[in-house]
């Protein structure tokens, strides 16, 4: 189920407004990658609130003018999905950049210069998505395994 400004969870009702819009966006796409209610809901709002200390004030109003999100926004994108909800997460050094993909994944979500940040980012996605990072050196042989299964 897809929300919108006027429906969507009880968990998002005491949000500060700006917070609760690019949640319940942030969301919205999570389902249409095939992510589970259940699962949708924290990781936007963690992201969301993210987003929200780190944005400055020029990108909050235009956030705030643009218009709300809507359930219909968004349709499932790729059959892929779902598969990728519980697929290892991967750093790898590949032109140049570290990338952090999962596996299965057709490019990578973040990309980065700095071989500490790529593995930061690959635990939060390992950690949301309860699976294994894998950490590769740059001459591409495996370095490090870490399950974060529960």
């Amino acid at each position: 189920m897809a929300w919108d400004m006027l429906d969507y969870p009880a968990s998002l009702k005491n949000l500060e407004p700006l917070v609760k819009k690019k949640t319940i966006e942030i969301a919205n796409a999570l389902l249409a990658d095939g992510y589970p209610e259940d699962r949708a809901i924290p990781i936007a709002t963690s992201q969301a609130e993210k987003w929200y200390a780190a944005a400055d004030e020029k990108e909050k109003t235009e956030f705030k003018q643009a218009a709300d999100p809507q359930k219909n926004d968004f349709h499932k994108k790729d059959d892929n999905a779902p598969k990728l909800l519980t697929a290892d997460v991967l750093v790898k050094y590949r032109n140049d950049v570290w990338e952090v993909l999962s596996v299965g994944a057709k490019r990578a979500s973040d990309t980065y210069s700095n071989k500490e940040e790529a593995i930061k980012r690959g635990k939060e996605i390992a950690t949301n998505k309860q699976s294994t990072l894998r950490i590769y050196k740059k001459d591409g042989t495996l370095q490090a395994t870490h399950n974060y299964k529960e």
